[in-house]
């Protein structure tokens, strides 16, 4: 059984509990989502369709594309549906054998007045849209990856680690001078080591523009590396899946930016010791949280977030707002402490973290590069 396969028997699982005949994903603009991939390996701009007699069927814009990457039962063109998501919905029930009357999910991302097409023109079937339905369904079980997932996020966190110290090499050489040089050998080295680009736009702050948390624009042709504090953060994507890491350089600090970088530091250490099997995102994130506040400092963003297939996935770790998730093996996690400052500018040290059985294995070699 393959690693696709596998992955959708504990959908199809999930349906039957539900009683749903049909589930229905979407990977076009405006509403992706990397599901399709990740039960199929179609690379984008395709609709899927899961029956609950275990079919699956799908609906790709680029049917070259789709026979050369994706496995599924049935590979149909999108265009023979005038590109409308009702007719491929029709086109699927009548393909897939679905009775009248039965229970049909489609994503929880369309828009009301989509959902009403839907509703008209399918008024033999009972359409439903809701959260906490197969769409959350999957993304829970994307939360911990398979072996065949590690494998990918090793090689791509061994890659961003070349491009971390080629990075270190040439800001010592003084070969790194512009933001817009740091951002352009990354897309470049990217490329030349087989990804499929940056897994984001990166984020090159030279001294000036550090202070925000996420630099606009995101980088230009200004100084990088200089007196002060630089940010870069960056991320590859990889056979479809992402790393994301945060470096800060910091030639001649002052003592106030030699606090922040400590801190920063500290914190990171601190955050990195706490992941593991058995805990939780709530716990790290507030230990973090509470470190800075006995500094009289404040981290104004969350403290990390799940990486795969999408850059920000779930879990997230931060302490306001969201309900503590348990830390599993087989998670893949960021961790990002970050201090900013509108004068001294800002510091923020990222790494990515596989959850273990014993604890966590770190995949990146992100870090402060004092010049």
């Amino acid at each position: 059984m393959n690693c696709y396969q596998t992955r959708l028997e504990k959908i199809w699982d999930w349906m039957a509990q539900e009683e749903i005949a049909l589930v229905m994903f979407e990977d076009f603009e405006p509403r992706r989502d990397a599901t399709v991939r990740w039960l199929t390996g179609q690379p984008g701009d395709a609709l899927l369709f899961l029956s609950a007699d275990r079919k699956s069927l799908l609906m790709p814009w680029d049917t070259i594309l789709a026979k050369a990457y994706a496995k599924a039962d049935a590979i149909v063109p999108y265009n023979d549906f005038d590109r409308s998501p009702q007719k491929a919905l029709r086109g699927a029930l009548d393909r897939l054998g679905v009775p009248a009357g039965s229970k049909v999910e489609i994503p929880p991302a369309t828009p009301y007045p989509v959902f009403l097409n839907f509703v008209g023109e399918l008024s033999d079937f009972d359409v439903i849209c809701r959260e906490n339905g197969a769409a959350d369904h999957a993304l829970s079980l994307r939360m911990v990856k398979d072996d065949e997932e590690i494998a990918v996020m090793r090689k791509a966190a061994d890659i961003t680690n070349r491009i971390i110290d080629l990075l270190e090499k040439k800001a010592r050489a003084g070969k790194l001078k512009t933001e817009a040089e740091a951002a352009m050998l990354i897309e470049l080295e990217s490329r030349k080591r087989g990804c499929d680009g940056t897994s984001f736009e990166t984020l090159a702050a030279g001294p000036d523009r550090s202070f925000g948390i996420h630099a606009f624009p995101s980088w230009t042709s200004g100084p990088f590396a200089t007196q002060g504090l630089s940010i870069l953060d960056f991320g590859l994507r990889f056979r479809g899946y992402c790393t994301d890491v945060t470096l800060t350089f910091a030639r001649d600090p002052s003592p106030q930016q030699q606090e922040m970088l400590r801190l920063v530091e500290a914190a990171a250490g601190i955050a990195g010791e706490s992941v593991g099997a058995g805990n939780d995102t709530l716990r790290t994130a507030k230990l973090v949280d509470d470190f800075f506040a006995k500094s009289k400092r404040k981290m104004v963003h969350g403290l990390g977030h799940g990486v795969g297939l999408d850059v920000h996935e779930a879990p997230f770790l931060r302490s306001r707002g969201k309900a503590a998730s348990p830390l599993l093996p087989g998670m893949v996690i960021s961790i990002e402490p970050g201090l900013y400052d509108p004068m001294h500018g800002g510091c923020r040290l990222e790494n990515d973290f596989l959850i273990t059985e014993n604890g966590c294995e770190v995949l990146t070699d992100s870090r402060i590069i004092r010049l």
